[in-house]
């Protein structure tokens, strides 16, 4: 899952980004509201986390630019601004959920996961499923379903969890090499030449099987549809 957080105070910013990637997120953090401005354009993120009280365009005119510009992405306003108008301002200029400052990291990562879940239309609780392989959310594990009906429970890494949370969200889909860069590695990050095929053999032994995630050659990685 890759995040988008725009918050001007970078001690948040540092303490938010840490927690999410801990996550398995991958988070791209600005710092003022005018350099945000193409960033949901540039790159397909799935939640941004918005302040209000930006330098050089605030967030409440980020959030209208935004979404005039038709950006889909769900957005969560963090702001320490707790009055009625505001939430009501916010809500209505097309965000949607608010929290406000402080708040506790777990519930963030709670709002985040509700916030995609129905941005997915997802009605499973714990998370993505293609019938075979289920991704919960909550305990961040990988579950397999054996041709006898019993399921099994595999420990992820942080990146073997955003890779395979790429794939099961587009189930059927072939994605690339640089899709699945994209959807695990923020801006910045220095990413291996063979890392994806790394992480896809890893998880390719952890899951028992190598036909859960096939390779289309030359093109890249899928996991099948739901039956």
């Amino acid at each position: 899952m890759r995040i988008l957080l725009v918050e001007d105070d970078r001690l948040i910013s540092d303490e938010v980004a840490e927690a999410l990637k801990r996550q398995g997120m991958a988070v791209d953090a600005l710092y003022d509201g005018q350099s945000a401005v193409d960033a949901p354009r540039d790159c397909e993120y799935d939640c941004i986390l918005l302040d209000l009280g930006l330098p050089g365009l605030d967030g409440s005119a980020l959030l209208k630019s935004w979404r005039n510009a038709r950006v889909k992405a769900p957005i969560i306003i963090i702001t320490a601004r707790d009055g009625l108008n505001d939430r009501i301002k916010g809500l209505d200029g097309g965000a949607d959920d608010y929290l406000v400052k402080p708040f506790e990291l777990t519930e963030l990562e709670a709002r985040i996961r509700a916030v995609v879940r129905r941005s997915s239309r997802s009605d499973d609780p714990r998370g993505l499923s293609n019938g075979v392989l289920t991704l919960n959310q909550l305990t961040r594990e990988a579950l397999v379903r054996r041709e006898d009906g019993s399921e099994a429970s595999v420990c992820l890494t942080s990146r073997e969890y955003a890779l395979l949370e790429a794939l099961l969200r587009r189930p059927g889909a072939v994605l690339s090499r640089e899709q699945l860069e994209e959807r695990i590695y923020a801006f910045g990050e220095e990413i291996e030449s063979n890392a994806i095929e790394f992480f896809i053999y890893n998880l390719r032994k952890k899951l028992g099987s190598s036909s859960l995630i096939k390779n289309v050659r030359g093109v890249g990685w899928k996991v099948a549809k739901a039956p």
